[in-house]
């Protein structure tokens, strides 16, 4: 056999099998890129008896960035900018996605004036961004529920924002390079956000909508 026909034929078979090499390591991996760890279960609801749940919000079939700000609004707009800048202008069209944060029923004035703050200048669309009053012992059950080593400060609150997908479950990431398992997102690292956040409600929301596609098409058949 000639040396020419030799080297396509290896030609051929790198270009054959190098593909079909690289479909079986994405496909053996899928679960892990596909999916974002669930890493507690049973977030309690917002149950319009226990908090003052006007709008008579929920957790359940929503996917839903969750804040506990208790008394300590004053200091939460560098925090609110962010979020509203990175994660709530880019996805706040979703249907199912929504903020919620849980606040110290003494500080929703405050809660206007953050709100006007963020308006100011762009325009945005805050119909998505919810406040619930209530009192700082609802709050301080409510982020139990949770289930992270995470504490409320003082004033019954923390910069941590958290991911709670359509079945009141906790995500996040529990092989995270720098904490290991990352429970919640700090909203006052820009950084943070900009890195680890906006991918992990990018692949939270692929989830679902792979989910619907799989669904429908199932209908259809």
């Amino acid at each position: 056999m000639k040396k020419e026909e030799v080297y396509k034929k290896l030609v051929l078979g790198i270009l054959f099998i190098f593909p079909l090499l690289v479909y079986l390591f994405f496909a053996s991996g899928k679960n892990n890129f596909a999916k974002l760890p669930i890493l507690s279960l049973k977030v309690t609801e917002l149950n319009s008896d226990v908090f003052n749940n006007n709008k008579n919000l929920r957790l359940k079939d929503k996917i839903t960035v969750l804040g506990y700000w208790g008394g300590n609004l004053q200091n939460k707009k560098a925090e609110a900018l962010n979020l509203n800048q990175k994660i709530y202008k880019r996805f706040y069209e979703f249907e199912d996605f929504q903020f919620v944060f849980l606040v110290s029923e003494n500080r929703m004035s405050q809660v206007e004036e953050l709100k006007n703050e963020l308006r100011e200048g762009v325009g945005t669309d805050l119909s998505k961004w919810n406040f619930i009053p209530t009192t700082n012992d609802k709050i301080k059950l409510h982020f139990n529920s949770l289930n992270t080593p995470l504490q409320l400060n003082a004033e019954f609150s923390t910069p941590y924002v958290f991911i709670i997908d359509k079945d009141l479950s906790l995500r996040g990431r529990n092989d995270d390079e720098d904490d290991g398992t990352l429970y919640g997102f700090d909203a006052r690292s820009v950084a943070q956000i900009n890195k680890k956040m906006i991918d992990d409600v990018k692949v939270i929301l692929a989830e679902y909508r792979l989910a619907l596609k799989i669904y429908n098409t199932n209908r259809k058949k």
